[in-house]
């Protein structure tokens, strides 16, 4: 590659790592680099991070990729978990570690009351959802209500894309997308801050101005560029967006009738419709681009069972793991898993619905295990699927991401309950490499929806989908069956 060739930087900063791609302009990786990292669980339901330890990764990351890299910087997208909470001084220093998406669930008295207060229908007809954990909206008043004197040093708020894109550019924005889910004060029908209702949710906050994913909102300092020698100041930083939306962009599923299925830690679903889908049981957003929305949903834990199966059963490896579920065969020899080990975001928003594992024997084996974890991940799809066709969304393409999608097994269990076809796309790195196209196109004006075609489809089996029609009847009659004893057994250990 010669010297001058020109290349563009994407990196995430996700849940339980930052992830960077350096890529060439014809969509080419050229090189990648992970940072692993943990978040913070201060008391039960609370989940945090430092949120300078994103930048810090960053510039590692970043530092690791360009460092005698053939290829010149001209373009940067970033991306990261949300929404989050990162309330700073005017300055962008953080005041307090930032509060997580979905998975933190703290904010229950503050939902209870700003729904009693605006009213659910008005919260439901100006934002397209209603509030739960994922809302951002209660977590910024729970800071204000349990933590005053943090609150009074606050001026601004971020969440991980754009405290990156601040920290590079100085320039205090966030993108249309992730703004949407500071519910309730932002309004999906004239896409803009809802400034009436700020004073009673965010009261002092500086609230960011507003831009799209794919423009750009400034470029590299010179400040900036002295921590990291690869880049030059000037080049040019898209605002970027939430991981799963990245994540979308990274295997074209932005078209009105594309959902993206992120096989993760976590599992997420993001629908591009051509306007606002409202919903009580999903998350209406703004989409990535002008023009178009999205309604999605996620799950507070799936993939994150297995590697929990997999530590308390000997820390096999996946492949033995993998293995042992496919000899178990459809049904997981009659077992039955509610996921719900850390709540559930959605279709149902309680976090106190806790993992059930049903019909266990001396006989059963840890590849049964296994098996119903990702078959009760399946099922969880599967709910996901009808809350959005219940609110009028059409499927005409499911396209899936995230290193679930690494082996045939999980994905094909997914199609088989769904009873859906999955596109499987060659290259499955995902919200870096999604941004890494933003910077693309904003910073060179390219058409990348060349970069990442389909490597082959996930057919459903019409006799194992018979199979878990059944099992699904009974997946859902086990959540109502058991709320009462699991959400007293969720005191129990917030109690504890």
């Amino acid at each position: 590659m010669a010297e001058t060739e020109g290349a563009v930087l994407g990196i995430d900063i996700g849940t339980s790592s930052a992830k960077g791609v350096l890529v060439a302009l014809d969509g080419r990786i050229l090189r990648t680099a992970t940072r692993e990292h943990t978040v913070s669980r201060p008391a039960p339901g609370h989940v945090e991070m430092d949120a300078r330890v994103w930048w810090e990764e960053f510039v590692s990351i970043a530092r690791e990729l360009t460092a005698g890299a053939e290829a010149r910087v001209t373009g940067i997208g970033v991306s990261g978990m949300g929404p989050c909470v990162l309330l700073a001084d005017q300055d962008g220093e953080p005041v307090r570690p930032a509060i997580l998406y979905g998975v933190d669930s703290r904010a229950e008295e503050q939902i209870t009351h700003l729904t009693g207060h605006f009213g659910e229908d008005e919260i439901l007809a100006r934002c397209g959802s209603v509030l739960s954990s994922q809302a951002a909206g209660p977590k910024i008043r729970w800071v204000a209500d349990q933590e005053p004197e943090v609150f009074a040093r606050a001026s601004r708020l971020f969440m991980p894309s754009s405290y990156l894109a601040f920290r590079l550019t100085g320039q205090y924005m966030l993108d249309h997308s992730s703004a949407s889910m500071v519910t309730p004060i932002y309004d999906t029908a004239v896409l803009d801050w809802h400034r009436p209702w700020t004073q009673e949710v965010a009261a002092g906050l500086e609230l960011p101005p507003l831009t799209w994913s794919d423009e750009i909102v400034g470029t590299v300092t010179a400040d900036a560029a002295r921590q990291l020698p690869g880049i030059e100041p000037g080049v040019p930083v898209v605002a970027g967006a939430i991981d799963a939306w990245a994540e979308a962009i990274s295997v074209g599923a932005t078209t009105p009738g594309d959902v993206m299925l992120m096989y993760g830690t976590t599992t997420f679903l993001v629908a591009v419709t051509d306007r606002p889908a409202p919903s009580r049981s999903l998350w209406v957003t703004s989409g990535t681009t002008e023009g178009t929305f999205t309604l999605s949903g996620g799950m507070a834990s799936s993939g994150a069972i297995t590697g929990w199966l997999r530590e308390l059963t000997g820390d096999a490896d996946f492949a033995t793991l993998i293995s042992e579920a496919e000899t178990s065969g459809v049904g997981a020899n009659g077992l039955l898993m509610l996921p719900y080990f850390a709540g559930e975001r959605s279709p149902m928003s309680d976090p106190s619905a806790r993992g059930v594992v049903a019909g266990l024997t001396l006989s059963h084996t840890r590849g049964d295990l296994y098996r119903a974890a990702l078959e009760a991940a399946a099922y969880g799809v599967r709910h996901h699927v009808e809350a959005l066709r219940e609110a009028g969304v059409r499927i005409d393409r499911m396209v899936a991401v995230g290193g679930g999608t690494r082996n045939e097994l999980w994905p094909q269990i997914v199609s088989d309950v769904t009873g859906l076809t999955q596109e499987v796309p060659r290259r499955t790195v995902g919200a870096s490499y999604g941004t890494s196209m933003l910077a693309a196109r904003a910073a060179h004006g390219l058409d990348t929806s060349a970069w990442n075609d389909i490597d082959h489809v996930c057919v459903p089996d019409p006799a194992a989908g018979a199979r878990y029609d059944e099992l699904y009847r009974m997946y859902r009659e086990l959540y109502p069956a058991t709320r009462d004893i699991t959400h007293a057994l969720a005191r129990l250990q917030r109690e504890g």
